[in-house]
């Protein structure tokens, strides 16, 4: 099947089905999948669900709307509730191979990334949602106050 060109706009209408749309996503306004660029990006599909089956949406896919609803400036979870309820026919607007181009597009103009971790957010949990590097981040940040809180009163006792 031949791929859009870059930055057009492709509608795929899946329907769910028993083993549901079957593809993960990551991004939004909260955490970004790709640096500076807040979309909702399709990050694994999976070989029993309705996109495998269909055989249009792939990884790196951008989805800019689900049934008419923009996804654009949306949190993760606003996201994931709108594929949760979208029903059982999903119409979806995506530009195809968008992480690519984005990375190609940025890479030709001379920009790249201070780090790569910080390029692409990986998540570490596994789960698919992107959370699991939040989550890490926060507790570590946490971690290391109530350290520094526990020096400083020490400190502060001696005196």
């Amino acid at each position: 099947m031949a791929e859009a060109a870059p930055d057009e706009v492709v509608e795929i209408v899946l329907e769910r089905g028993n083993h549901g749309l079957g593809f993960n996503i990551r991004g939004g306004v909260d955490i970004p999948f790709v640096e500076n660029d807040s979309g909702i990006f399709v990050t694994k599909i999976r070989e029993d669900g309705a996109a495998y089956l269909d055989g249009r949406l792939r990884e790196g896919d951008k989805i800019l709307e689900i049934n008419g609803f923009s996804l654009d400036r949306v949190t993760h979870n606003e996201a994931v509730q709108h594929f949760v309820n979208a029903g059982e026919t999903v119409t979806l607007k995506v530009i195809q191979g968008a992480e690519d181009a984005i990375l190609q597009r940025r890479e030709s103009e001379g920009v790249s990334p201070q780090n790569s971790d910080s390029y692409l957010n990986e998540d570490p949990s596994g789960t698919g949602n992107g959370s699991g590097g939040t989550l890490t981040l926060i507790v570590g940040s946490l971690f290391l106050a109530g350290i520094l809180a526990t020096g400083a009163f020490l400190y502060s006792r001696r005196r």
